[in-house]
């Protein structure tokens, strides 16, 4: 596992922008995305109108924590 951000470039409502990410969160933000049937610019977008003053790559690492956490705690079918 490398601890070094990789920076990718999204598109959020049609402006390019950089984030910087380690690779496992940018493994797990693609997998919840397709979970989601959403690409990755789009769940983005959405995370992106409602960060507030935070970071988008703040926002995103938050994000990604909450869904892991309440995968983890579902009920299991």
């Amino acid at each position: 596992m490398s601890g070094r951000p990789v920076k990718h470039s999204l598109t959020l409502r049609g402006h390019r922008t950089s984030v910087s990410l380690e690779d496992d969160f940018w493994a797990a933000f693609r997998e919840i995305a397709e979970a989601r049937g959403q690409g990755i610019n789009a769940l983005a977008t959405e995370i992106d109108a409602t960060r507030g003053d935070v970071g988008l790559a703040s926002a995103l690492r938050v994000f990604i924590l909450r869904e892991i956490r309440a995968q983890s705690s579902a009920p299991k079918a």
